[in-house]
């Protein structure tokens, strides 16, 4: 074997996933072996309703940490990680002035203050053209372009400074190489990015006030942003990669390559891709449409804003000492259907299949003979409906939904997977890798540094399912009626059937 088969064989891929609430990263082999892996945890700001914020540093620290801890917890030497792949939540937005420096806070995604820019850009260009060019289906206040024409107008001395406007993963990309570089599946729920041509947005960057330098370089998912030049602990010879956002990354992570598959992941939300061929616009405008990270296709991606975010919100709330293992096992000995109470999980608005960004969060039905453990059931059951409607949907516009496999942190739950196959009434198949998002970012930086030839190639090695999750019979005629019930009491949330006074 001549050394650079060796030196191949012995290469490592490392990958950073910056998520709402948390940044982790792991670290994989060619077989798509992880490693290790590791979490760092940051708590949101939120000074005021609809704000929420953090401090771009807090993120770029907790990822020194990430690569510190998986350095001094395993014997691997900095040479063998030959790439390093991120990914991230969107719709974050991250500005910097000339010199690279955060001018303010990260606008977290669910960040509501632009409303009236929203409604500002909506009037502007209608929602039939905003839905054509970027695949977004209505313009809400989270999308950074609405955000941007509130710091035009709320804090210009801000705006007249930002040399930049980035994402999450755009700024760290920034942080290890020095360069402004982001993916093309990252960047279309901007609402300055062109779906059909991949590109930015001319006539929406000019509404805002800003110029296409002052965004970061489209590149390709997999494609390289540069190396290491930051002191962090990696050879400078380490590989940086883009990758999409973290929802298909992680669909990538699943194998979901082709058309005929779904992939749900319920992490902080709840988001499912479904691939297709072409794009594929809903006359009802109830789903957004994003790049594949394979050029060349397309993903439609429903999402709810608040999933397992909320069973986080509970525990820290109300949880006391019990962790999500002692809450989830008290919710098992409820019945299926947590005694009549249902919750209505949009704590941070609903955006599909019906877009309500005054919804709330309800908890209906509630008597004395509730316990914690019926709330918890009825979080974890809130979530299986919500993917029930968005799949029912999808079903509508001709998009089937046969092999449905579940990810993120909820699919370490057998009761939540049981919930879910029961609501379905199908099959729910996991992967053996837990983390398929960092396994996305990690086949995709694999592929595109030349370690594999092709992403499918990358996929065949280091992908592979781990069991499935079949429904019971018996629950079906009360999950029917559980769910008639969540989505009537959706309709009722719509404003013009709330009482106003």
């Amino acid at each position: 074997m001549q050394d650079a088969e060796k030196q191949t064989l012995m290469s490592l891929i490392l990958s950073m996933d910056a998520g709402t609430t948390s940044l982790k990263g792991a670290l994989f082999d060619l077989a798509g072996n992880m490693r290790c892996v590791r979490i760092h945890e940051y708590h949101l700001e939120k000074p005021a309703p609809d704000l929420v914020e953090l401090d771009p540093e807090v993120y770029w620290s907790a990822a020194q940490t990430i690569i510190a801890e998986i350095l001094a917890g395993t014997a691997v030497s900095p040479k063998q990680i030959t790439v390093l792949g991120v990914t991230s939540q969107g719709e974050t937005l991250v500005v910097l002035d000339r010199h690279g420096k955060p001018l303010r806070k990260a606008m977290v995604w669910l960040d509501n203050r632009a409303k009236v820019e929203a409604a500002s850009i909506r009037e502007k260009f209608g929602r039939d053209a905003v839905y054509q060019i970027t695949g977004q289906q209505d313009v809400v206040p989270g999308w950074p372009a609405a955000k941007i024409l509130w710091l035009r107008r709320h804090e210009p001395e801000v705006f007249q400074a930002a040399a930049r406007f980035l994402m999450v993963e755009d700024y760290l990309i920034y942080r290890l190489t020095g360069r402004f570089a982001t993916d093309h599946s990252l960047s279309p729920s901007t609402l300055y990015y062109d779906l059909r041509h991949g590109c930015w947005w001319g006539e929406m960057l000019g509404f805002l006030g800003i110029s296409s330098q002052q965004l970061p370089e489209l590149l390709h998912s997999g494609a390289s942003a540069g190396k290491v030049t930051a002191e962090i602990g990696l050879s400078q010879n380490t590989i940086v990669t883009v990758s999409p956002i973290d929802q298909i990354s992680a669909a990538v992570g699943a194998g979901n390559l082709s058309t005929g598959t779904i992939t749900e992941t319920t992490g902080s939300t709840l988001a499912i891709c479904a691939t297709v061929e072409q794009p594929i616009y809903d006359p009802q405008k109830r789903v957004g449409l994003y790049r594949h990270a394979l050029p060349g296709l397309f993903v439609l991606l429903p999402w709810i804003p608040t999933a397992g975010m909320i069973l986080r919100w509970f525990r820290d709330e109300f949880g006391g000492d019990m962790d999500y293992a002692a809450l989830t096992e008290a919710a098992a000995e409820i019945s299926p259907g947590s005694d009549g109470l249902v919750l209505l999980p949009h704590f941070s608005g609903m955006v599909s299949p019906e877009i309500n960004p005054d919804a709330k969060g309800v908890f209906f039905g509630l008597s004395l003979s509730h316990r914690k453990a019926h709330l918890v059931r009825a979080i974890l059951e809130s979530v299986a409906f919500s993917l029930r409607d968005n799949l029912e949907m999808l079903a509508e516009i001709g998009i089937a939904c046969g092999d449905i496999i579940s990810l993120g942190g909820a699919a370490r739950s057998d009761l939540w997977l049981k919930i879910k196959a029961d609501v379905l009434q199908q099959p729910v198949r996991v992967m053996r890798c837990e983390e398929t998002t960092s396994l996305g970012a990690a086949v995709l930086a694999a592929a595109g540094s030349g370690l594999f030839g092709s992403v499918q190639e990358a996929g065949k090695e280091m992908v592979r399912p781990h069991r499935t999750i079949s429904p019971d019979p018996k629950n079906r005629d009360t999950y029917e009626k559980m769910f008639t019930k969540y989505k009537h009491l959706n309709q009722k949330l719509f404003p013009n059937n709330i009482p106003t006074g």
